[in-house]
């Protein structure tokens, strides 16, 4: 045992530095790590109570602690409406993030709108410090502020992680404008990870009379109609506003839905209003299966197009090349 007190400054110093080697020595490794916070929480307990709130809560965890074990993730700690998790390597991380975002899209179809388990996520894959069971570090630092920075229905991932995955995952992922990561000194590049089949999911929609294109919003619900706001909140995802305002008092103030399943996507009319879909109308309150390439007609005065997978394709692989 050393008796502390009989050392001189120098001696404290060198015992300092071998102490260090010592601690990196022994448990320092590189890991991944990822964070998953519920969107917009506190709102949610302000207006549906707390209850409510905590069921939701229980989803999300019960959700990762279902989809992490068998790629060999797991949960280090949950605080409030977050948690954060840790993996072997980044390929096993997507995979088991996959198979999560999955197993919330089939618990969100059988949800209203207003209890949709919203998310966000971030990953990042760097040294830290770790016994096996506490892991700490700048790495858990980064990669919480990571997903902080995510857009609602994000998995958003670090460069670290995007060199270790292998090809098939990387072809999955495009870039994200920069943006200051509150307390990251460093520019720190990101990509968005999409963890849907393109050959099955459209991510973009053309209103054919203008041609004009949007992006499909990264959620399990996605409303369309006339209607903007509604009693101070939005109304719908997507406005459907003709310039001509004749035309446009034939859309409903809510007209449709594309329901998102982990099959593709499904559209609902959610009005009497007239919805065809491929030159078939579609009853209120019926699901047809929508795919990229899918026409809709909405009161026969407008026409949406879901985009192809294949073009999306090629502009996220052509970014992609950008940040090899």
């Amino acid at each position: 045992m050393i008796d502390l007190s009989t050392l001189s400054m120098t001696d404290i110093i060198r015992l300092q530095g071998a102490l260090q080697q010592e601690l990196t020595r022994r448990f320092e490794r590189p890991m991944t790590l990822g964070f998953s916070d519920i969107v917009a929480s506190t709102p949610y307990f302000e207006r549906f109570g707390d209850a409510a709130g905590r069921q939701l809560q229980q989803l999300h965890i019960d959700l990762l602690q279902r989809c992490l074990p068998p790629h060999g993730g797991r949960i280090i700690d949950t605080v409030g409406d977050g948690a954060f998790l840790a993996f072997a390597d980044p390929d096993a991380a997507i995979a088991a993030l996959i198979a999560f975002e999955q197993s919330v899209t089939s618990e969100n179809a059988g949800r209203a709108r207003d209890h949709q388990l919203k998310l966000r996520i971030g990953v990042h894959h760097g040294p830290v410090l770790t016994d096996g069971d506490v892991v700490s570090g700048d790495s858990v630092n980064l990669c919480s502020r990571v997903a902080a920075s995510a857009n609602s229905g994000e998995l958003r991932i670090t460069r670290e992680v995007f060199q270790e995955l292998a090809m098939a995952h990387r072809l999955q992922c495009r870039p994200v404008a920069a943006v200051e990561l509150k307390g990251v000194a460093r520019q720190v590049e990101m990509l968005a990870f999409d963890w849907r089949d393109l050959s099955v999911f459209p991510t973009r929609i053309r209103f054919e009379e203008t041609q004009e294109e949007l992006e499909l919003p990264a959620q399990d619900i996605v409303s369309f109609g006339r209607l903007r706001d509604h009693e101070g909140t939005l109304a719908n995802d997507v406005v459907l506003a003709p310039v001509d305002p004749v035309q446009a008092r034939q859309i409903s103030r809510w007209h449709f839905e594309l329901r998102r399943f982990a099959d593709g996507y499904r559209l609902r009319p959610v009005s009497d209003g007239v919805t065809e879909v491929d030159g078939a109308t579609v009853a209120k309150g019926s699901d047809v299966p929508v795919r990229p390439g899918t026409r809709i007609r909405v009161a026969r005065v407008l026409t949406l197009t879901l985009l192809s997978p294949q073009r999306v394709q090629a502009e996220d692989s052509a970014a992609t090349r950008l940040v090899l």
